[in-house]
């Protein structure tokens, strides 16, 4: 019997080792082929993971060969507008690596055009998928801070990556700093308004474009979103999740990327006339998962297609993730305020 879900994995790099494991984990699943610019690669893969399916080029030819209707696309960002608008016009749904595409034209186009289709395009925010953040989430979503008025990130690390990223011009928020902002996102369930952003290069860099930015987010339930990072800081790392303060009318919760969230919020008793309120805690604890990270995104989209709904990173949604990373290479270049709606045009 033919598998529910039938899939074209494009582009065979390092990352698509999770993708495949994940979909040879699933009983409704099989992969029915691999495709990379170079075929070499594919024809490794298939023998690292036992695949008997063929190898292919050209994803349109795979489509038509293998009767496909869902693409994992895990190629170069580069390739991410083309493998999606085709996967999409031959009536494939489309679960691919981040970013959505490199502009905010071509992101606009896949969602116009899943749209068109009826079809599912879902990006890969692994980050949403963590006990810890999902915790978090909760802390405020159950009242405890009240209602927010600032989110804070700090994300500080000295990543020797050597190779493309070291070459690139803005390498820390075009490369990473979709995850922290996506998060944001998801933690206040709010859209970016405006971005006010500086980048720079610091002192000590071996980056040859900017590797530390600041940014100040406007978002569209009246909060703040302030992001700090660099990818060229060395000592005192933050977590790869970033650290992260969050205050409210009531409190502020805390989690540092590492350990579990906590809030500390104004204590019951009659507090009147004291200068600093005495406060208590409220411990997080941790979200329960079947699966984080990656396997528990692609938990998310394969449930959506099963469901009949969008799943919660749909490129609907991860189009606003993508404005801000877009809105603030906009805004540093103009050194000025961009609005998120001018980009959205």
């Amino acid at each position: 019997m033919s598998a529910k879900y039938r899939v074209v994995v494009a582009g065979c790099g390092g990352m698509a080792n999770k993708w495949v494991d994940y979909a040879q984990g699933r009983n409704d699943t099989e992969i029915v082929g691999l495709v990379d610019i170079k075929q070499a690669f594919a024809q490794a893969m298939a023998e690292r993971k036992g695949l008997t399916c063929p190898t292919f080029t050209s994803l349109q030819v795979a489509l038509a060969e293998t009767g496909a209707n869902l693409v994992f696309d895990i190629t170069i960002p580069s390739s991410h507008y083309s493998i999606g608008s085709t996967a999409l016009e031959q009536g494939c749904h489309v679960f691919g690596e981040k970013p959505l595409a490199e502009s905010m034209e071509e992101c606009l186009s896949i969602v116009k055009l899943a749209e068109r289709t009826g079809r599912t395009h879902a990006v890969m925010q692994n980050r949403r998928y963590d006990g810890r953040i999902r915790a978090l989430r909760r802390l405020m979503s159950d009242g405890h801070i009240g209602r927010t008025g600032f989110i804070g990130a700090d994300f500080f690390i000295g990543a020797h990556f050597g190779g493309f990223r070291d070459a690139m011009s803005s390498p820390l928020l075009l490369d990473m700093a979709i995850h922290t902002f996506d998060q944001a996102r998801y933690l206040s369930g709010a859209n970016p308004v405006s971005v006010y952003c500086h980048e720079f290069n610091p002192p000590g860099s071996w980056y040859e474009g900017n590797a530390a930015a600041l940014c100040i987010f406007e978002m569209s339930d009246g909060s703040l979103f302030n992001y700090r990072g660099s990818w060229c800081a060395e000592g005192a790392i933050t977590s790869w999740e970033a650290q992260w303060r969050i205050t409210g009318e009531y409190g502020t919760a805390i989690w540092d990327g590492i350990g579990e969230p906590y809030a500390e919020i104004v204590a019951p008793n009659d507090q009147t006339g004291k200068f600093i309120r005495d406060y208590v805690r409220v411990d997080g604890g941790l979200v329960q998962l079947n699966n984080e990270f990656h396997e528990g995104c692609l938990d998310e989209m394969f449930a959506a297609l099963d469901e009949g709904r969008k799943p919660e990173t749909d490129c609907s949604d991860n189009i606003y993730s993508m404005a801000m990373v877009l809105a603030s290479l906009e805004s540093a270049r103009l050194g000025q305020k961009v609005l998120i709606a001018d980009m959205m045009k």
